[in-house]
């Protein structure tokens, strides 16, 4: 999906509109408004409505924009509650992490029982190529 850009007159235009908070290459809407959209959404209005009474201009914002952002909020709704689309995060929770543990974070502890399976895992994988190369010259 392509992302709209905005100029600076468009900026300007959107940032007028209650339910935006940021806009740049996208669009930040407000807590409020996801809230509102998403039960909206659910007493049978179409993502293009809400966001015309809302005060969008499809044109300019993009014609999938509407449905799309109301896919993602629905689908925040459904896991996580009213709370979800209101955290301030994008994409986690509080707390949570994505990826994988970064080690400057762990205390020495941590860091050597990581070491020891990482070393684990580097034993059994010469092992297995031991074996593979053997097989082969077989």
């Amino acid at each position: 999906m392509k992302q709209p850009k905005f100029n600076s007159e468009q900026i300007a235009e959107l940032l007028k509109n209650e339910h935006v908070i940021k806009c740049s290459k996208t669009i930040t809407y407000s807590k409020e408004f996801k809230v509102l959209a998403v039960k909206q959404y659910a007493e049978g209005m179409t993502a293009s409505q809400i966001f015309r009474e809302a005060g969008f201009d499809l044109r300019l914002i993009g014609k999938y924009v509407p449905k799309n952002s109301l896919n993602l909020w629905r689908r925040t709704f459904e896991a996580k509650g009213e709370v979800g689309l209101r955290s301030e995060e994008r994409g986690t929770t509080k707390g949570s992490q994505k990826g994988r543990p970064r080690i400057k974070a762990l205390n020495d502890a941590d860091r050597i029982k990581r070491l020891e399976i990482e070393v684990a895992y580097l034993k059994a994988k010469n092992d297995f190529l031991v074996k593979l190369r053997a097989q082969r010259k077989s």
